[in-house]
C-alpha cells in the first residue's frame, strides 16, 4: 500500500446501507401485516411508506453521491499533486458508488413490488380466511337456534302435558 491510500482510507458502507435500508422495508412491511387494520387502509398505509422509504433512498443515494463525488474532489486535488494517477483511481470509485446507489435504488424498486404483491396476497387469504369463518359462524348459529327452538317447544309441551 502507498502512503496516500493509508493515509486516506477508502470505506465501503455501501452494503451495510443496502441492508439497513432492505431490513426496515421488510420490518415495516411485517409490521403492517400484523396491524389490526381494514385491508383497503393497511394496504394504503404500505403504498405511503413504500412511496416515502423510496423518496428516502432516492435522496440517500443522491446524498452519497454528492458527498463521495466532493470527496473525490478533494482528495483528488491532494492525491494528484503527489501522484497523477490516483485521480483516475477516484473518479473509478466515484463512478463505482453511483452505480451502487442506483442498484440499491432499483434493487429497493423491486423489493417495494414484490412486498406489495406479497400484500395483496396476504390480502385475499385473509378475506377469504374471514369469509369462511363468517359462513361458519352463521351457520353454527342457526343450529344453535334451532336447537333452542326446539328445546323451548319440548319443555312447553312437558309443562302443558303436567297441568
Amino acid at each position: 500500500m502507498s502512503k496516500e491510500e493509508l493515509e486516506y482510507p477508502t470505506q465501503n458502507g455501501t452494503t451495510f446501507a443496502k441492508g439497513l435500508l432492505i431490513g426496515g422495508l421488510i420490518g415495516a412491511a411485517a409490521a403492517l401485516l400484523f396491524a389490526p387494520k381494514p385491508g383497503r387502509e393497511m394496504r394504503s398505509d404500505l403504498s405511503n411508506k413504500l412511496s416515502i422509504a423510496t423518496d428516502k433512498t432516492k435522496e440517500f443515494s443522491g446524498t452519497v453521491t454528492d458527498k463521495t463525488k466532493s470527496l473525490a474532489t478533494a482528495v483528488g486535488g491532494k492525491v494528484v499533486d503527489l501522484a497523477g494517477t490516483v485521480s483516475g483511481k477516484v473518479s473509478d470509485l466515484a463512478s463505482t458508488v453511483s452505480s451502487k446507489a442506483s442498484d440499491i435504488r432499483t434493487s429497493v424498486s423491486d423489493s417495494k413490488q414484490e412486498i406489495a404483491a406479497t400484500l395483496q396476497e396476504t390480502s385475499k387469504k385473509i378475506s377469504d380466511t374471514a369469509e369462511a369463518a363468517s359462513t361458519e359462524i352463521s351457520e353454527d348459529v342457526k343450529d344453535a337456534s334451532k336447537d333452542i327452538s326446539e328445546e323451548a317447544k319440548n319443555a312447553s309441551d312437558e309443562v302443558k302435558a303436567g297441568y
